[in-house]
């Protein structure tokens, strides 16, 4: 992949691909999310994520939510569990406001005392949103139970209790403590010359004073399979079960995507949606999921069901982990497998804003951006043989976990 890579003296990095488009895109993956939080900073990072739109030094919110949006582009920020983003689309002659505005509210931002009561209202808000839906309230719980105790673990928006002790120094002080300028990447995907992006990279990025963290983030190796059911007053069962899987540098991650998605991918043609909703009608929403972190990694069965079928359910679940352990995958299913992961990359690489955050992740993880044809040499040498090693490893009946939310 033809990427122009440059390094300011502070430590921030640019990484930036060319294309004929005439809409850009461009932002700033920073190495900081909800791990990061202290105990009584439990949701401090998607709230510092909220109060960079709320104002700086130059511009009130109004000014910063329309700077893109009144040029027919937008701008976008998300928060997770180890990293927070702030980027924008625009058309392609707007990339000097692009740099401009993103620049400001990452490191100009003055957190006014009355934006900082009124987000809290909001994210409240979004919260109890979040509870109303069991659907996606259970992974937080899921990964709650599994990293019990850890940062990790903790949801990513917080608690009311933990909002309601916010104030402008704790967020002046998750900022020092965390935002460090080598732990940045400026990434970008649109048509602009290359001399001309450096410019802009070197004038609203040059003069942030760099600096170190002393942030240490400690591993979690204190894994106990796990059954809770709790009390929800739903109309389906909800269950995940799961287990520990393998982290963002493990050799065995690629196959492990390739494992997951044979088994509860993105396709209809999963195992986990044949067997369980169009061979049994059982469910409408079945799916697996493998998520790397930095020293860790979690794999998840997710399913919603009709009460009286949900043992039914979890025994079509437990049924397919066994055949993954217990049967390689034939020449022609595997070859199959590889080409719908190797399409699933494709599509998501055609996407130029998804394209563009994925070169900036992979530039902080990594220091490097693989091409296509760099991932797909690596798929082709996976074997039937590393896929059921992998599934005998995570997939263990003894070593998973389950939760269930349940009337």
């Amino acid at each position: 992949m033809n990427l122009l890579h440059h390094t300011l003296p502070n430590g921030i990095r640019l990484v930036h691909k060319t294309v004929p488009n005439m809409i850009a895109h461009c932002g700033v993956i920073i190495n900081t999310g909800s791990r990061d939080e202290k105990e009584n900073e439990h949701g401090m990072a998607h709230f510092v994520e909220h109060m960079l739109f709320k104002g700086t030094a130059k511009r009130k919110t109004y000014h910063i939510l329309s700077s893109l949006e009144d040029r027919g582009g937008e701008l976008n920020a998300y928060t997770t569990k180890e990293e927070t983003a702030i980027y924008g689309s625009f058309l392609k002659n707007d990339y000097n406001k692009a740099f401009d505005i993103i620049s400001d509210i990452i490191f100009n931002s003055t957190f006014p005392e009355k934006e900082i009561l009124k987000e809290k209202e909001v994210i409240t808000e979004e919260i109890n949103s979040y509870r109303d839906t069991p659907s996606e309230l259970i992974f937080d719980d899921f990964e709650e139970m599994i990293y019990e105790g850890e940062p990790i673990g903790r949801n990513i928006l917080g608690s009311e209790k933990s909002l309601g002790n916010f104030n402008r120094n704790m967020i002046h002080e998750f900022i020092n403590g965390n935002y460090d300028p080598e732990g940045m990447v400026v990434c970008s995907v649109g048509n602009i010359r290359e001399k001309q992006i450096i410019k802009l990279f070197e004038k609203y990025f040059g003069n942030i004073p760099g600096k170190q963290t002393n942030r240490v983030r400690i591993a979690f190796n204190s894994y106990k399979p796990t059954n809770k059911t709790v009390s929800k007053n739903t109309w389906q069962d909800h269950c995940i079960i799961g287990n520990m899987a393998y982290d963002v540098r493990d050799k065995k991650r690629l196959a492990m995507f390739l494992l997951n998605n044979v088994l509860g991918g993105q396709g209809l043609n999963s195992r986990l949606n044949l067997s369980m909703r169009e061979k049994n009608g059982f469910a409408y929403n079945v799916e697996s999921n493998y998520i790397p972190y930095c020293d860790s990694g979690i794999f998840m069965i997710y399913f919603g069901t009709d009460r009286r079928n949900r043992e039914k359910s979890i025994n079509i679940a437990l049924k397919e982990l066994k055949r993954l352990r217990e049967q390689r995958l034939g020449m022609t299913q595997l070859q199959k497998a590889k080409k719908q992961i190797k399409g699933n990359i494709a599509r998501g690489r055609e996407n130029n804003e998804n394209l563009m955050l994925a070169m900036g992740k992979n530039i902080l993880l990594f220091g490097r951006m693989e091409s296509t044809e760099t991932l797909y040499g690596k798929i082709d040498l996976l074997t039937s043989s590393d896929l059921l090693e992998i599934a005998n490893e995570v997939f263990s009946e003894k070593m998973l976990s389950t939760i269930i939310y349940t009337k």
